[in-house]
C-alpha cells in the first residue's frame, strides 16, 4: 500500500476507534467512519471488505498501544515500584476521556463479542498485558507467583470498576480515588 493508503488506513482506523467508543460499534455505519475519516464511501472496501475487519484493526490499535505503555514504563525506571506506579500514573492521564465515555477497550470486548469475536478476544488482550506486567513486577518485589496475578488482576479490576463508575457518576473523583486505591492496594509505596 502506498504512504497515501497507509495513511488513509491510519485515518479509518482512528475515525473508527472514536466512534465505536463514542456511539457503539453497532450504532456506527461504514458511511459515519468514512465521513470522520475524510474517505469516499466507496473507497472503505479497499482498506478493510467488513465491519469486523475494522474491528480487528482497531482492536490491534490497542493491543499496539498498551504493548507501547509498557516499554515506556520498563524503561521508565529499572525499580519495579517506579515502573507501577509510572503505569499508573500514564493510566490516569486519560481519566477525563474515561470520565466522559467509558473505557474503549472494554467497551470494544463487549461489543465486538458477537459480530467480530477475533476482534473482542484481540483487544481482551490489552487488559492480559496489563496484568502480566504488573505481575511480574510485582514478583520483582517478593511475593509469590501466584498472590503477585492476583494483585494485579484487582488494580486493573479497581481501574475498570472505576471507569465504570465514574463514566456513571460523570464524577472524575470517583476514577482518582480507584487509582489512589488501586496504587495503595499494591503497596507500592517506597
Amino acid at each position: 500500500m502506498s504512504k497515501k493508503g497507509d495513511k488513509r488506513r491510519e485515518a479509518i482506523v482512528a475515525a473508527a476507534a472514536r466512534l465505536f467508543w463514542m456511539n457503539g460499534f453497532s450504532a456506527t455505519s461504514i458511511a459515519d467512519i468514512a465521513r470522520d475519516a475524510g474517505v469516499p464511501q466507496g473507497n472503505m472496501f479497499y482498506y478493510f471488505r467488513t465491519k469486523a475487519e475494522l474491528a480487528l484493526a482497531v482492536a490491534i490499535v490497542f493491543v499496539d498501544e498498551t504493548q507501547s505503555l509498557i516499554l515506556e514504563a520498563e524503561a521508565a525506571s529499572p525499580d519495579p515500584r517506579e515502573r507501577i506506579r509510572f503505569l499508573l500514573q500514564r493510566l490516569s492521564q486519560s481519566n477525563r476521556s474515561r470520565v466522559d465515555n467509558g473505557c474503549p477497550i472494554s467497551a470494544a470486548v463487549r461489543d465486538f463479542r458477537r459480530v467480530a469475536p477475533e476482534a473482542s478476544a484481540r483487544a481482551g488482550q490489552s487488559f492480559e498485558l496489563l496484568v502480566s506486567f504488573i505481575a511480574r513486577e510485582l514478583q520483582k518485589t517478593g511475593p509469590r507467583p501466584s498472590i503477585a496475578l492476583g494483585r494485579a488482576r484487582a488494580v486493573v479490576i479497581e481501574w475498570q470498576g472505576g471507569i465504570a463508575l465514574a463514566h456513571a457518576f460523570n464524577d472524575m473523583t470517583v476514577l482518582t480515588e480507584s487509582l489512589r486505591r488501586a496504587e495503595h492496594s499494591l503497596q507500592i509505596a517506597p
